[in-house]
């Protein structure tokens, strides 16, 4: 412990700058939590400026320690990390088997490992996988399209779904993803398209994702009626939600056959019955076929001629956005569009093949992911501490500059997402508020834990804490936050 590690990525001088710029750019939808303003600042020569305290969270003063964060100072001292955090690991809430990682980023110095080459339940830290994978294999603006083309017959519409699981279905939808794709500006087009011809019928085309639409390791309560994930489908809006209302604990009620009800939701747009929906293939596009009856003279009905679409918010939002609420069926979609990318079937198996696959081709260790889904719901994936500490290293590297989106998806403790009220319980655990940023995960018996954060002596520490066998998740989750409150407060 303590030795320089073997290259995988080249961290450049500039690291500390990338992560500190990547939790405020690409869309700007997440704001600048906690210090990080004054950090900003800070970097840019401009004085501190204090936050405005938030009225269930004080928000904590801005301090200069990680204004001049580098990669120039020395690095931690492994053997003082690991008396700072040997009690901490060792604690009986984390359960019986604990991995775990933590290494000084502009040094790649290993600080602290126990079991960090060998796999463990991840739970939803296998979203920074299933993140750093599609924004390399498809980049950050690529954007996902569902469309409606002319069916078979006149007044026949078919709308193919393109895998983008956040399509809203209509205006007031904009509370769960903002900017999201909407159902009814899709129905306003196709109408405006038919003109004179009626809508008589909806085709429901979902053949772009293949195999089952449950992962190995899923229970049927997953879906139903524990919310916690939704049948992956191509076609779906508001990733299977019956309301477009996310709720961090307890799940959200799903369909429980999101195209068909998203097929159903636009044919009421359009004028057509629910009982003249069913699902099918659209038709390559042909001749003019007979116009219906309703048509205007001379008008000729082309079967698999586009009627309409709609394009999703770039990628990099949508990655957002799983990261942020921990979403189990965006991150599903997303490792299909990592399959389709790379020619494979985007199915659960073609997405873990294509992940693994990428991870690699990236210099990553991807022989060190067992992938059976992509949102870590699964019980059956394996992911080593080593794989998430060298992805957030590499993240955070510039060689992969879109790989830098990534910490701004990342939950701030005491801030945002799936850590907005984490790091409360004990006090001293406040001291991480605004400064550590890390995708949580939890499933029953298993808690887990990887981001970056910033020490007071001013190194950016990249880390993984993957525990399992704790009898209460609350007890447990307190304990991971402790070990990284340790190193941010750890004058090591």
């Amino acid at each position: 412990m303590g030795t320089r590690r073997k290259t995988r990525t080249k961290v450049v001088s500039a690291v500390v700058v990338l992560i500190l710029l990547a939790m405020v750019a690409v869309v700007g939808v997440v704001v600048r939590p906690g210090p990080v303003d004054g950090w900003l600042d800070a970097l840019s020569g401009k004085p501190d400026a204090t936050p405005t305290p938030a009225a269930t969270t004080p928000e904590p003063t801005p301090t200069p320690v990680l204004a001049a964060a580098g990669s120039d100072g020395s690095a931690p001292d492994p053997a003082t990390v690991k008396k700072a955090l040997d009690p901490l690991v060792g604690a009986a809430a984390l359960g019986t088997t604990v991995h775990i990682q933590v290494v000084d980023v502009a040094s790649d110095t290993v600080l602290y490992e126990r079991n960090a080459d060998r796999m463990n339940t991840p739970a939803s830290t296998t979203k920074v996988l299933t993140a750093a994978t599609v924004l390399a294999a498809r980049g950050p603006a690529h954007r996902l399209e569902t469309r409606v083309v002319a069916g078979s017959r006149p007044g026949e519409v078919v709308i193919i779904g393109g895998g983008d699981a956040s399509l809203a279905v209509e205006e007031d939808d904009k509370d769960l993803f903002p900017g999201a794709a909407r159902l009814d500006d899709l129905a306003a087009q196709v109408k405006k398209a038919l003109g004179g011809t009626k809508a008589t019928r909806v085709v429901v085309d979902t053949s772009l994702f293949k195999g089952p639409e449950t992962a190995n390791g899923w229970s049927a309560w997953d879906v139903s009626p524990g919310g916690q994930v939704a049948r992956i489908q191509s076609l779906m809006t508001n990733a299977g939600r019956v309301e477009p209302v996310h709720n961090e604990f307890g799940g959200d009620p799903r369909y429980s056959d999101p195209a068909l009800s998203a097929g159903k939701l636009f044919a009421e747009m359009i004028g057509v019955s629910g009982t003249a929906v069913r699902k099918g293939t659209a038709p390559a596009a042909g001749n003019a076929a007979t116009p219906a009856a309703s048509a205007p003279a001379g008008t000729a009905w082309t079967p698999g001629a586009e009627l309409g679409k709609v394009q999703s918010p770039p990628l990099v939002q949508i990655v957002d956005w799983m990261l942020q609420q921990s979403d189990n069926v965006l991150a599903e979609a997303l490792a299909r569009q990592v399959a389709l990318a790379a020619g494979q079937e985007a199915s659960f198996a073609g997405a873990a093949a294509a992940m693994n696959a990428k991870l690699t081709e990236l210099g990553l260790p991807g022989d060190q992911a067992r992938l059976n889904d992509a949102s870590g719901l699964s019980n059956r994936n394996g992911i080593t501490p080593d794989l998430l500490v060298e992805t957030l290293k590499l993240a955070a590297g510039g060689q992969h500059p879109e790989l830098s989106n990534i910490f701004n998806g990342l939950p701030v403790a005491g801030w945002s997402g799936t850590l907005e009220t984490r790091f409360a319980t004990p006090s001293a655990n406040e001291t991480a508020q605004g400064i550590v940023r890390a995708k949580t995960g939890s499933l029953s018996g298993v808690n887990t834990l990887a981001g970056v954060l910033v020490t007071k002596e001013r190194q950016v520490l990249a880390f993984a804490i993957m525990a399992k066998g704790g009898a209460d998740s609350i007890t447990a989750r307190q304990a991971l936050d402790k070990i990284a409150a340790r190193l941010v407060a750890c004058g090591c």
